[in-house]
């Protein structure tokens, strides 16, 4: 069963609270001091134009963070709030397979949605990205185009655009496409500010790109609750969670790295698209969904083979330690100071450096089950993963992201490919932020 792969691990405590025995908790809160101190240095050692960053703006985000951290554990009506609205994704979602399922059958839907001509013994393998991730883009670009039609975008956006610049200085479309980002993906987010991409500038259209890689789809949050259940406590929670504290710490991130001008929307509120009516609507962004899919799709599968022929090229070297090289090995030994930065124990920083340059190699999913593995880390050490592990920053999503932010706004392809490899290290950066406030707070 999918549960399998963590039966190994006992259960994480409850969020924030302080796990019993292990080392002394003093030094667990200095190193995710030093670690929040060093991963903001790091942005403003890389800074394009560090005489430009609003150091208003990195205190308004690690303070965001502390208090997002802070609420969404201690008020149980916010809890309950966050739940009902990764509800209404999921059921959107579920939509959409409703649409998949009766084109492409069993390989367009969940095991129990639909018959099965053969008996499932691995669910995860019956998860066919091609047939029920793909698609939700197509839905996401024709639901985007009919609530810009039925004039709620516009609104939403004005709405955004107040709140965000009182807090952070973040202009509207932003605003509206980081909040996006906690339950949708990095690219069914800015399909819901597509008109106004041409209009971004640099620094907009790099917050937007940071925060798609620092948080995780509404559409796969319920995959993971699904794969943690029986190895953490209130297992959506901790995703959903993670996805809302990371988001503040990637617009932060973003604005250190790619500072500039932020207030860009009180042009965006004159422009408008306009359908003929209700089924225009769908018929003209159906045709723009298929596009945006086969973009995806074809970067997606040729970046992924890319990583695939480096390690096996890197194969073909000696072993070492009696294992042979791979990039993921690679970047575990380089994630090693990093989780330390965290607040994981230097003992098990190795293991846990793997499971970061898993991440960030591959994937996520397989992250959290190389995570359930190590049984032998602690329940701090655990709980901090989960929160840094928790984020679309890794080398397969830039295919995404280019092909997607390329073939909604083509005029700014080449801006896009340019910035895609700055916004891996920015996501990671927020993700580790995260895991670093996790770590604090454990």
């Amino acid at each position: 069963s999918l549960r399998a792969p963590f039966a190994k691990g006992s259960r994480i405590a409850a969020p924030f609270s302080h796990p019993t025995g292990g080392r002394s908790s003093l030094a667990a809160t200095f190193q995710a001091v030093l670690g929040i101190v060093v991963f903001v240095a790091i942005s403003w050692a890389l800074s394009e134009a560090r005489q430009k960053i609003t150091w208003q703006v990195v205190a308004a985000g690690i303070g965001l963070q502390f208090a997002f951290a802070l609420i969404l554990f201690k008020v149980p009506v916010l809890q309950q709030a966050l739940a009902l609205l990764n509800a209404g994704v999921n059921a959107l979602a579920g939509a959409t397979e409703a649409g998949t399922a009766f084109v492409f059958g069993y390989l367009g839907a969940a095991p129990g949605e639909t018959a099965y001509p053969y008996a499932v013994t691995d669910v995860g393998s019956t998860y066919v990205l091609a047939f029920r991730v793909l698609p939700l883009i197509l839905f996401f670009t024709v639901l985007s185009a009919l609530l810009w039609h039925l004039r709620f975008l516009p609104w939403v956006i004005r709405g955004f655009a107040f709140v965000l610049r009182r807090t952070m200085g973040v202009g509207g479309a932003v605003g509206v496409g980081t909040a996006a980002n906690v339950f949708l993906g990095m690219v069914e987010a800015p399909l819901l500010i597509r008109p106004y991409l041409m209009k971004l500038s640099r620094s907009e259209l790099f917050m937007l790109m940071t925060c798609g890689m620092a948080t995780v789809a509404g559409s796969v949050m319920v995959l993971y609750s699904i794969f943690l259940d029986g190895y953490i406590e209130n297992p959506l929670g901790h995703v959903l969670t993670a996805s809302v504290i990371s988001a503040p710490a990637a617009l932060m991130i973003a604005a250190i790295l790619v500072p500039g001008d932020r207030g860009t929307e009180a042009d965006i509120a004159d422009e408008a698209i306009r359908y003929e009516g209700v089924m225009d609507a769908i018929t003209t962004a159906a045709a723009d969904g298929v596009r945006l899919m086969v973009n995806v799709g074809a970067m997606l599968i040729v970046l992924v083979a890319l990583v695939a022929l480096v390690d096996r090229v890197l194969g073909m070297f000696p072993d070492i330690a009696g294992a042979p090289l791979a990039l993921d090995r690679i970047f575990g030994w380089l994630f090693a100071p990093v989780v330390w930065l965290m607040g994981v124990p230097w003992r098990e920083c190795l293991d846990a450096g793997a499971i970061m340059g898993t991440k960030t190699v591959l994937n996520e999913l397989l992250a959290f089950l190389k995570l359930a593995q190590y049984s032998e880390l602690s329940a701090q050490t655990r709980l901090i993963l989960t929160y840094a592990v928790c984020g679309f920053a890794n080398f397969g999503s830039l295919g995404i992201m280019i092909g997607g932010l390329g073939a909604m706004c083509p005029e700014r392809r080449a801006e896009i490919v340019r910035l895609a490899p700055k916004s891996l290290l920015s996501g990671t950066l927020a993700t580790c932020m995260t895991g670093a406030i996790a770590g604090l707070l454990a």
